[in-house]
């Protein structure tokens, strides 16, 4: 822990945790953190992003599946089983995250969601640096996306008079990717005490992160985009660019 304060300026002094929640129900895929991706399960690559960040002073596996204290285990990290009923489909999150911050106490918790398996490490250190720089209380992370977007049927951003907008000039729309939420503790716990909810809670901000970070796991799709890339990154080939024969 020690090299954390040395390598990390901005997180020195700071107990920083990582929970990384995995219910073992899903309804959309099912038991999609224990679907392999290349060979390990989804919930491996949070994990191993949280331990490649370097800035965390514990990192936690969040369940209501005593099977995920095996995975924890297997991998060198904490287990928490929550209560059952924070584990359900209707749980909310407000509340999973409260009930971790009240058995887990830190100066800041953060969130790795599982359902981002291409997060690099690198990048959650990014996001937790500018959390704390910009003297945040709570963050989630969004993709930036160049294109035409309409919301109950009115333009978002371009606008249907004149010209058409070409996707380089427009405003990003920045949807939610989830990879990393965070939160200060203190902020958290009293907005959650005196008002049910506490998600955007004090000074809020939004980081957006790689295009490989915001493919989220939903859907078999999704797995298997995310299986095919993650073959492809471990083949260790660097890609190349080629083109038509017909370009000299």
């Amino acid at each position: 822990m020690e090299a954390i304060a040395k390598n990390n300026k901005a997180a020195q002094g700071l107990n920083i945790v990582a929970m990384v929640p995995a219910r073992m129900g899903s309804t959309r895929l099912k038991m999609k953190n224990l679907a392999l991706l290349n060979g390990r399960p989804l919930i491996y690559y949070a994990i191993q992003a949280a331990k490649d960040s370097d800035i965390f002073k514990k990192i936690v596996l969040n369940s209501e599946d005593k099977v995920f204290g095996v995975i924890a285990e297997r991998y060198g990290v904490e287990f928490y089983q929550r209560p059952y009923e924070l584990g359900s489909s209707t749980a909310k999150s407000d509340s999973v995250v409260y009930d971790f911050m009240m058995k887990y106490p830190a100066d800041i918790t953060v969130w790795v969601n599982p359902t981002s398996p291409l997060q690099s490490g690198a990048e959650v250190k990014r996001v937790i640096e500018y959390f704390i720089e910009n003297e945040l209380d709570s963050l989630i992370t969004v993709k930036n996306e160049q294109v035409h977007c309409i919301y109950k049927g009115r333009p978002v951003n371009y606008d249907e008079e004149g010209l058409f907008a070409q996707t380089q000039d427009l405003e990003p729309v920045q949807p939610f990717v989830y990879s990393v939420m965070m939160w200060r503790n203190k902020v958290f716990i009293k907005e959650f005490e005196e008002r049910g909810y506490a998600l955007f809670c004090g000074k809020t901000g939004y980081y957006p992160v790689s295009k490989l970070s915001a493919i989220i796991i939903k859907r078999k799709e999704d797995l298997m985009m995310a299986d095919y890339l993650l073959r492809g990154i471990a083949s260790e080939e660097e890609y190349e660019i080629v083109y038509d024969e017909i370009v000299k």
